[in-house]
């Protein structure tokens, strides 16, 4: 009966969401979480000043990184970077958690990627923190870079979809919570193997994540689609 309940959810939100044009990679406008709720650049700390000794120490740890990376942490990092949703996760919950598979998932997921950009994004403008590659000519990133000088660090984005899409995932799947949490972790990481942001960028988009997840949990559309959602998982699942 339960997994009938479950399939019933599913059903009903599917054709809800089949039947609407697309926004998940064309919204314009927050969904769960609006700049006016959650000013990053009001609560979170400045980063370290460029010759600080904080700063030195960040740099020294990316060489560090740099000098040892293998050819497999290199890929891993690449394909963390061209992944931006809920599915980074597909080694923890299983290998068919992927996109196609999941549409109301996606579509959750998507909304939560959208949401990030509206919070970070100010808040790298205001910080205005150069990309380590751009202060120390000696780094060698491995991953997209960029000659602007307005594609700014901190917080980072990357690291804030990773934890916030983790923190998602964790209330349609608690028993399998520490594992998504280290994830999130090794996702985050994954920017500094890059060689494209300090660890301090991906510390501040872990905390933004958190501050975000508190404000979402909060919202009723996020409630349904994540009702939705986890009917979605439990039901491909056998759950």
């Amino acid at each position: 009966m339960r997994n009938q309940h479950l399939a019933a959810i599913v059903g009903g939100v599917l054709f809800c969401v089949l039947a609407q044009p697309a926004f998940a990679q064309t919204a314009r406008t927050p969904v769960f979480v609006s700049p006016e709720q959650l000013d990053v650049a009001a609560v979170l700390p400045s980063p370290p000043a460029g010759n600080s000794p904080e700063a030195k120490a960040e740099m020294a740890e990316l060489h560090r990184l740099q000098e040892s990376r293998s050819r497999s942490q290199i890929e891993h990092a690449k394909a963390d970077e061209g992944e931006e949703d809920i599915f980074i996760f597909k080694d923890v919950v299983g290998e068919k958690f992927r996109r196609e598979a999941f549409p109301l998932t996606a579509a959750l997921s998507d909304h939560v990627h959208n949401d990030g950009s509206f919070i970070v994004n100010p808040a790298k403008t205001y910080f205005h923190r150069p990309r380590p590659y751009q202060f120390d000519t000696t780094l060698k990133p491995v991953c997209k870079t960029t000659a602007s000088t307005t594609d700014y660090a901190y917080p980072s984005g990357h690291a804030t979809t990773g934890y916030l899409e983790a923190l998602v995932l964790t209330l349609m799947v608690p028993e399998k919570r520490d594992a998504i949490l280290a994830r999130a972790d090794d996702y985050a990481h994954s920017r500094l193997v890059c060689g494209v942001h300090y660890p301090t960028d991906t510390l501040s988009g872990k905390d933004v994540a958190y501050a975000m997840i508190g404000i979402m949990m909060g919202n009723p559309q996020f409630k349904k689609e994540l009702e939705a959602a986890k009917a979605e998982i439990r039901v491909a699942f056998g759950q």
